[in-house]
């Protein structure tokens, strides 16, 4: 039976729809079976061209319920719902079919005061920083933020994403068939450490000979913001 991702939360702009296809693509990468499923009825549907993984068009109700049906007949798959669109409704009903809660925020204040609300809310999801900065000046204010606001939630928060400008190659209706090796690895790390999370482990035949960097973008500081002991499911 198949595993349900969805990727929720009520702040816009935070990379909802980025970061699942990113998770995809990495669990593709790392050999897993996986569908980005879409229900943003604003956005359009993107071609399976390219990607690691398979792409599915949810933008109604009916439709998503069909699609986590046929999923969870699939053994071995794992389902991203990309929750995009900012619906708390929609998001309750993601988070209840949901095996696991990812929910992004940016390294804003606003972001930040939203993804606590939301841990509130959603008590087995975690918090992913995403489009974290990469210079050095930046990154050490935004993990400082992260330490002072958020360390009751430390173990609920997951390794940071960099900002890439070349993810947004994975939004392109159809996507080159090679990425840039940044985003490559970028995807294959948020694939590993999520798989941790659910205790699932790699396909033994997957050979990953180009992952140059399996945490590009690293984690917050561990003085300030010690992370997960263990990656046992919350």
């Amino acid at each position: 039976m198949a595993e349900i991702i969805c990727v929720i939360g009520n702040k816009g702009g935070t990379g909802k729809t980025t970061l699942s296809h990113m998770l995809a693509q990495g669990l593709g990468l790392l050999g897993h079976r996986s569908a980005c499923v879409l229900t943003d009825t604003t956005r359009e549907p993107l071609s399976p061209d390219g990607r690691r993984y398979i792409t599915a068009d949810a933008r109604t109700r009916d439709a998503l319920t069909k699609v986590v049906d046929k999923l969870r007949t699939l053994p071995d798959w794992i389902g991203v719902i990309d929750g995009s669109g900012n619906r708390t409704e929609m998001d309750r009903k993601l988070y209840a079919m949901s095996d696991l809660v990812l929910m992004p925020f940016r390294e804003s204040h606003e972001d930040i005061r939203t993804v606590l609300r939301d841990l509130d809310m959603f008590q087995r999801g975690y918090a992913v920083p995403t489009q974290w900065p990469t210079n050095a000046w930046q990154r050490e204010a935004a993990d400082r933020a992260v330490a002072q606001l958020m360390g009751v939630h430390r173990e609920r928060i997951l390794h940071p994403v960099a900002a890439l400008s070349a993810s947004k190659l994975l939004l392109q209706k159809k996507m080159p068939e090679q990425l840039p090796t940044p985003v490559a690895n970028a995807c294959r790390a948020l694939a590993r450490q999520v798989l941790q999370v659910m205790e699932i482990g790699e396909p033994d035949e997957v050979i990953d000979a180009c992952d140059e960097d399996d945490h590009v973008g690293g984690r917050l500081s561990a003085a300030d913001m010690p992370m997960r002991s263990s990656f046992a499911r919350g």
